[in-house]
């Protein structure tokens, strides 16, 4: 499979070549148009998704307005978290927001992995703390910064702002794209 996979999973253990080349050569490739969606809401989430490239967005809809909470990125995971681990219905949207090539792999095929490969457990534990501590600095920064720390706070991340349209990142610092805006023009 991929150097880009491979790279993802040795972040989070050591394998031997021919092992790692094994748990790779069981995702499978999926391509996705701008704006297909991979999950809608009342389905369940039962693959773990590892972006080859484009991005997709996890976002949910409140009083018919759509607020995104996740971008996956070139070269990271995707995963609608509570909906895999659970195996129950989500109330989340995993959308492309431009052409994507997918690597994934089916929680039964995980599953089986953990017993042929037992370090897949270790591999799965730590990437777990990772989306965890992610989710919490996400969960602090909406609760805690202003909309405008927020936004300076995505000036760190130029593949957001070349690549998500301007709508998604308003949604994503709690802000209208109006409000984006004005943030904008001020911080210049």
């Amino acid at each position: 499979m991929t150097t880009e996979l491979k790279s993802f999973i040795s972040e989070y253990v050591h394998l031997p070549d021919d092992e790692l080349d094994s748990i790779a050569a069981k995702f499978r490739t999926r391509t996705l148009k701008k704006n297909a969606y991979l999950l809608r809401e009342g389905e369940t989430c039962k693959d773990l998704i590892f972006v080859q490239k484009g991005c997709l967005r996890l976002y949910y809809v409140s009083e018919d307005i759509e607020v995104s909470v996740w971008f996956a990125m070139k070269h990271s995971s995707a995963i609608e978290i509570y909906s895999f681990i659970s195996e129950t219905p989500t109330n989340y949207f995993m959308q492309a927001i431009e052409d994507t090539e997918i690597l994934y792999l089916p929680k039964t095929e995980l599953n089986k992995l953990y017993h042929t490969h037992p370090k897949m457990q270790e591999m799965m534990r730590k990437f777990w703390e990772d989306v965890i501590l992610h989710l919490l600095q996400r969960f602090t920064a909406l609760q805690r910064d202003s909309a405008e720390q927020r936004y300076l706070d995505l000036l760190s991340k130029p593949d957001y702002l070349q690549t998500i349209p301007q709508k998604y990142l308003a949604s994503f610092i709690g802000v209208t794209p109006t409000s984006l805006s004005r943030i904008k023009k001020n911080i210049r």
